[in-house]
């Protein structure tokens, strides 16, 4: 068991993000740019002025994946009401994502991270060798800075959370 658990941590295959790696709440985003399930360019740039959630998701189509993609989009009118864009992000093509977002009827966009860039610099990457990314989520804020960070998401509960969060972060008048 202790040579598996050697194997995977590894090879990238270990779940959970270390905290180290990680963005804090007040940190700067790092720009970033990457393909849709379209093949459309988005970036921060284009973001700029709205609040964003960004989750990083190990692979398309996958139990875990779809559970959490499937939490966002039944909890997408509250992310609406508060003004939050929802983005997906894995090392998957295009071509997988969009499979994706019609066999679950995403009304978000899942972005490719295929260089692995974007992960190794947030925390859901030790390297560009690691096989999926972590399952974490930033919510970043209309200036470019951490809101929330989220290094160890649950698939069936991660949207309950964030929606909490913003709910703090921006209570009722």
């Amino acid at each position: 068991m202790r040579m598996l658990a050697m194997a995977m941590a590894a090879f990238g295959l270990t779940g959970t993000a270390l905290a180290a790696g990680m963005l804090k709440p007040g940190d700067a985003f790092p720009a970033w740019r990457l393909k849709d399930q379209a093949r459309k360019e988005v970036s921060s740039t284009e973001l700029a002025g709205t609040t964003y959630l960004l989750w990083f998701f190990p692979k398309a189509l996958s139990p875990g994946c779809t559970k959490e993609g499937c939490t966002l989009r039944d909890n997408y009118t509250g992310f609406e009401k508060a003004g939050v864009q929802v983005l997906g992000v894995s090392f998957d093509a295009p071509a997988t994502n969009a499979k994706f977002v019609k066999k679950d009827h995403f009304p978000f966009r899942l972005l490719s991270d295929t260089g692995k860039t974007l992960a190794v610099e947030v925390g859901a990457a030790d390297s560009t060798h690691r096989l999926w990314a972590r399952r974490i989520s930033y919510l970043v804020g209309p200036d470019g800075k951490v809101l929330e960070a989220y290094p160890d998401v649950n698939p069936g509960a991660h949207a309950g959370q964030v929606l909490a969060d913003l709910a703090k972060l921006h209570p009722a008048k």
